[in-house]
């Protein structure tokens, strides 16, 4: 018999280290996803899947069911963690502007290109709920748990969202078959 993940947490918090494991095994793949679709850097999504769970380990009481699944306050955690991770960055980038990563390009078809683009340009709070919504395929509530902001918020925002991308596609679709 599986246990499901909210079963799993249930053991850790009550000192089953082991349950952690298997946590772990199941969710960091999705979180490491959405955390590199959001950013485009392999290393940073890499370190905060794993800064994410040492966090989950330290807070793992807090994790109340009623509010919500596992997977979305584990997903909470790890976005909260990546804002002030980009925000510090950015900090020190005014200051030491060598330190800028350089983006490595994926080949991939040039459909995907540019709808991988076009996510890119949105602002960054439209950017997490599209990610969230058709990537990671969660639910409004559990996206606006993650990002803290009500459900009505989430709501507009993938609204608002859709409507840039699809205005952003079709001129790009248009331009690049010549029409």
């Amino acid at each position: 018999m599986t246990l499901t993940n909210e079963e799993l947490m249930q053991q850790v918090q009550t000192g089953n280290i082991e349950a952690l494991g298997v946590l772990y095994e199941r969710l960091h793949e999705p979180l490491y996803c959405f955390l590199f679709r959001y950013t485009k850097e392999e290393q940073i999504s890499i370190d905060t899947v794993h800064d994410a769970f040492e966090i989950l380990q330290k807070k793992h009481q807090q994790y109340n069911a009623s509010l919500g699944t596992v997977k979305s306050f584990l997903f909470q955690i790890a976005y909260r963690h990546l804002i002030n991770k980009l925000n510090r960055r950015k900090r020190w980038q005014t200051l030491l502007p060598f330190l800028v990563p350089i983006p490595k390009k994926a080949l991939q078809s040039d459909d995907k290109l540019m709808i991988q683009q076009a996510i890119a340009k949105l602002p960054d709070k439209q950017r997490a709920v599209i990610l969230l919504a058709y990537y990671e395929d969660l639910p409004l509530e559990e996206i606006a748990l993650i990002l803290s902001i009500p459900t009505g918020t989430v709501k507009s925002r993938l609204h608002k969202a859709i409507q840039v991308l699809k205005i952003e596609l079709k001129e790009a679709f248009q331009h690049e078959r010549g029409l």
